[in-house]
């Protein structure tokens, strides 16, 4: 086993459940930031996703003295030029609700004909001294005209799979985790993890520089 615990680095409950569930079976010590006292707050201020994905895992990382894993995701609209982007979970404002991001893109979109957009996420997995791994995962879909949906959070009402002819808030747990930019991104990394295991090992045999 790994003589270490990798650490969440989030408080978030739904995506705890999620990793713990993928993670379950493997000869690792799980644990989140609920699991610690408080840490400095981390600002996300990358301009890419796998910025402020490293920067989480990293921090974290350094904070705490174990290896941590961090996700950063978002949604990108062509139309937008990209938008919201890595400003996806505050796109109205530093403390806005999902409904409200989503009625602002919503009206952002009014009368745009091309709808295409993209879910992406990138996880990173840090040791407190830097080096990482990297998964990234992405979905292509379609702004809807409104919300439909009661299920997910984020911007699942309004972000159509045509493949599947629902939005992400249509579907189910298990239906979304299928398809899904983080349950991509999350299947490749399940997928080596017996290899992300023995790099960790590997990384924290090693001295620091």
């Amino acid at each position: 086993m790994l003589d270490r615990t990798l650490v969440l680095a989030t408080k978030n409950e739904g995506k705890i459940r999620e990793f713990k569930d993928l993670l379950a079976g493997f000869e690792i010590q799980i644990k989140s930031l609920r699991d610690f006292g408080p840490i400095p707050a981390i600002v996300e201020d990358g301009k890419t996703f796998d910025e402020n994905a490293y920067k989480k895992a990293l921090m974290t990382a350094k904070y705490l003295g174990f290896p941590a894993l961090a996700d950063d995701s978002g949604l990108v609209v062509d139309a937008l030029g990209g938008a919201p982007g890595v400003h996806s979970a505050r796109y109205a404002g530093e403390e806005a609700s999902d409904e409200a991001n989503n009625l602002k893109l919503l009206r952002a979109m009014a009368g745009v004909e091309n709808r295409n957009a993209h879910f992406e996420c990138v996880i990173s997995i840090a040791v407190p001294w830097g080096p990482a791994l990297t998964y990234e995962g992405f979905c292509e879909g379609e702004i809807a005209h409104t919300m439909i949906g009661e299920n997910g959070f984020g911007y699942d009402p309004i972000f159509y799979y045509p493949p599947l002819k629902k939005t992400f808030a249509e579907m189910t747990g298990e239906e979304k985790n299928r398809v899904s930019h983080r349950g991509r991104a999350m299947a490749e990394m399940r997928e080596e993890f017996e290899k992300v295991i023995v790099w960790l090992q590997k990384r924290l045999a090693e001295t620091p520089v």
